[in-house]
């Protein structure tokens, strides 16, 4: 989800509300930096009566205190596990049956969504499949909760005070409480956005004057491609294509030299970009259609005689959304099965 990506920006980073120092505020009950935070949305333009509703009652979360200190910090470790059983069990029958028919039921708003956003139907719906398996699971924790916990636990409190004053904003706009649930993270909806993402892209998908991605399937897929266009999705360019690599050729030659700022483990099995016709040159044969002046990267993630692929640009906007290859790949090839 988008989460990690902010996870993976912020690393452990655990700053300050403005104008208290952090260990101020570590020796204050729930109850007193509750209203630390109260002061800041309302500061912020947040209606007293959207104060009063999303903290009412409100007590700290153990459940997401425990799930947040079980996280795993940065790998700095050596190998990867392989690819293909991923893809084995996140590409399979069920989600491939699934995103047909999501595409199907909503043939009509995706057509208008691609025409407009330029983001073909099949990425936005397979993102939805990945996210929430097309709205079936979209988390049951309260936002409000989890956020103020977050932030009070203090682990990483810029990221979260910032993020439950942004749902305090959300929740201004109308909805309600119990609407306002999703991961112990503070994702929600059918894209599982984040409350600060909702902000900045959630976008009206069927013209009734709201981004209800929540309950609204339009407004969800509109926003999913909103967020792939704010993050330079290509028009035309397919996100990667399977590719036949010579016996005996060294990917590992043309590793790319520059070490990613961000998710560099990711980035480090990929090679440099090159045109396809330069790869052509080299011997590796793209097996769908791509243009010779595409840039791409050439990534054989399982290593000699396995399968291999070039990625385009558009592969990193995927990465955008979840910062791994395990979930671009199975986005990008659960997206293709949903096109046959």
């Amino acid at each position: 989800m988008i989460f990690q990506r902010f996870l993976a920006a912020l690393g452990a980073l655990a700053l300050a509300l403005p104008g208290m120092p952090a260990n101020a505020q570590d020796n204050l009950s729930f109850d007193a930096y509750l209203q630390l935070l109260i002061a800041r949305a309302r500061a912020e333009g947040v209606s007293e009566a959207t104060l009063q509703r999303m903290t009412s009652g409100l007590q700290p979360s153990s459940r997401v205190i425990e799930l947040d200190q079980s996280q795993p910090g940065s790998s700095s470790g050596s190998g990867y596990p392989p690819l293909a059983p991923y893809i084995a069990t996140h590409v399979d029958s069920a989600r491939i049956s699934g995103g047909r028919s999501a595409r199907a039921t909503w043939s009509g708003p995706l057509r208008a969504i691609e025409r407009q956003y330029g983001v073909p139907a099949e990425i936005l719906v397979a993102i939805w499949g990945h996210e929430t398996a097309y709205g079936a699971v979209k988390g049951g924790f309260d936002l409000s909760q989890s956020l103020a916990t977050l932030a009070w636990e203090g682990r990483r409190r810029d990221l979260f005070a910032s993020e439950w004053v942004a749902l305090m904003k959300v929740a201004d706009k109308g909805y309600s409480r119990n609407e306002l649930k999703g991961s112990w993270a503070g994702a929600f909806g059918n894209p599982q956005f984040l409350p600060s993402v909702y902000l900045r892209l959630a976008t009206d998908g069927d013209g009734d004057g709201r981004a209800d991605i929540m309950n609204n399937s339009a407004d969800a897929l509109a926003s999913i491609a909103n967020y792939f266009r704010d993050a330079g999705w290509r028009n035309g360019q397919p996100w990667g294509v399977r590719a036949s690599v010579p016996s005996g050729f060294n990917v590992n030659a043309y590793r790319s030299p520059i070490v990613a700022p961000v998710c560099s483990r990711v980035h480090e099995r990929h090679s440099v970009y090159k045109p396809v016709r330069e790869w052509r040159s080299l011997g590796i044969q793209p097996q769908r259609a791509i243009g010779d002046d595409t840039l791409a990267t050439l990534f054989q993630p399982d290593g000699p005689g396995t399968p291999a692929w070039l990625l385009t640009s558009n592969y990193r906007v995927i990465l955008e959304y979840n910062c791994s290859n395990y979930y671009a790949m199975s986005v990008g090839l659960l997206a293709d099965e949903i096109a046959n």
